[in-house]
């Protein structure tokens, strides 16, 4: 069973290319219920970080800690909307099994994007949390000029730098 996109794709991902990867995804019922919640709730733009494994593709792989690092770019006069929408998401994350913290920073001098962090026990707790009825509700709660492009990442031990 594959475990990600059939080529050829480009590194962008708008609500029709969503659909199209559903056609052409091989997977399991779960995930395609990923999939169809995340494209019905979405009211947001939503762009690939990783053109190469689609955040479509890693929710399918196990094991933890995983972040979820989602950027974000907006118009700035949505730059409020977007920070009520993410601080509701946020709220409903972390009453859910599995999650440990989240950060949302913003570029600074002006910028409109913003960078959100969060912590998961396992891909399995992100997915489950994100399929939740209450989150899907409160997607369409982000400005129509919301692109989002998340992706996740485990940490990685480098000798005398830093530990995973």
């Amino acid at each position: 069973m594959g475990r990600g996109f059939k080529e050829p794709y480009g590194d962008f991902c708008r609500i029709h290319f969503c659909y199209k990867a559903m056609e052409t995804y091989e997977t399991d019922q779960s995930t395609l219920s990923w999939v169809n919640n995340f494209m019905t709730g979405v009211r947001t733009n939503f762009s690939e970080m990783d053109d190469k494994v689609s955040v479509f593709a890693q929710i399918e792989a196990d094991g933890g800690p995983v972040i979820l690092m989602n950027k974000f770019t907006v118009a700035p006069s949505d730059v409020d909307q977007l920070l009520k929408a993410w601080a509701e998401d946020a709220a409903f994350m972390k009453q859910q099994p599995g999650f440990i913290s989240t950060q949302l920073h913003r570029g600074i001098s002006g910028s409109c994007l913003f960078m959100n962090y969060a912590v998961w026990e396992t891909v399995s707790d992100f997915k489950q949390a994100f399929n939740q009825p209450e989150f899907q509700a409160h997607l369409k709660n982000y400005p129509p000029s919301a692109v989002a492009s998340p992706h996740l990442f485990t940490k990685v031990a480098v000798p005398r730098i830093c530990v995973a």
